[in-house]
């Protein structure tokens, strides 16, 4: 696999597949922004900072935390890709953190080149709904996970068709043996996270494209609203409402 060193931010790499990610990141010689939305949760981080690692410390259900992560990025090396792979699998964060907090990050940090959104095969199950008008984005009641990955994985989508200079893809790790995951889940944890790391670094031609739904490096079509830019366009002006910033 070919690469160029890149300068790379991984959302919620405290544990899970955003840690592994950052892992091998750091190992294969690029440098790396880690994320942890708590100071206990960034001390945990530790061996990878002392690896090079840098850090930034925000919960993803603060936009006003978001925002500042944002400003903070901005105001340092500009980073080459982001890994939005922050995630909640129930609960009232479900649409703050899925959704509402990438697309923010998307909006306002303006130099990555490279945009990998994790997505999940629960997406299929989303409903593309006529209305996004009664979305609880703010998260004052239990969100639906296969909801929030329809819609970012309808971002990433979106954002491939309105901004032709960047590479914006969505990937499936599959059902992997995380915290969130659980002990008993069936995929390879290895393989969850390579497909992410392969999208924001490689050079390889497959990597080079964008606007795809990816399972484990194979292209695989997405929920038939992802693509669907009336769609595209109806969740776009809904978030640009809710948060006060348009993509």
């Amino acid at each position: 696999m070919k690469h160029t060193t890149s300068r790379i931010l991984v959302t919620g790499s405290a544990d899970g597949l955003g840690r592994a990610a950052a892992q091998s990141l750091l190992s294969a010689g690029h440098e790396v922004v880690v994320h942890a939305r708590n100071a206990e949760r960034a001390a945990a981080l530790a061996p990878l900072l002392e690896r090079g690692a840098g850090v930034v410390v925000g919960d993803f259900t603060d936009r006003d935390a978001v925002r500042r992560i944002a400003e903070e990025l901005n105001d340092t090396e500009p980073l080459d890709a982001v890994i939005h792979n922050a995630g909640v699998w129930n609960g009232p964060a479900v649409m703050p953190v899925n959704i509402v907090a990438p697309y923010l990050l998307t909006a306002l940090l303006p130099a990555p080149r490279r945009l990998v959104y994790l997505s999940s095969g629960s997406h299929y199950d989303g409903h593309p709904h006529p209305s996004l008008a009664g979305v609880d984005w703010r998260g004052e009641h239990a969100g639906s996970y296969a909801d929030s990955k329809l819609f970012v994985t309808a971002l990433a989508a979106a954002v491939a068709r309105l901004r032709p200079g960047v590479l914006s893809n969505s990937v499936d790790p599959g059902w992997v043996p995380t915290r969130m995951g659980g002990p008993h889940a069936p995929d390879d944890l290895e393989l969850g996270h390579r497909t992410q790391e392969w999208l924001a670094t490689s050079e390889d031609d497959q990597a080079l494209t964008s606007g795809g739904y990816w399972y484990h490096r194979q292209l695989r079509p997405p929920h038939r609203a992802v693509h669907d830019q009336v769609f595209q366009e109806r969740l776009l002006r809904a978030l640009a409402d809710e948060t006060g910033v348009a993509i």
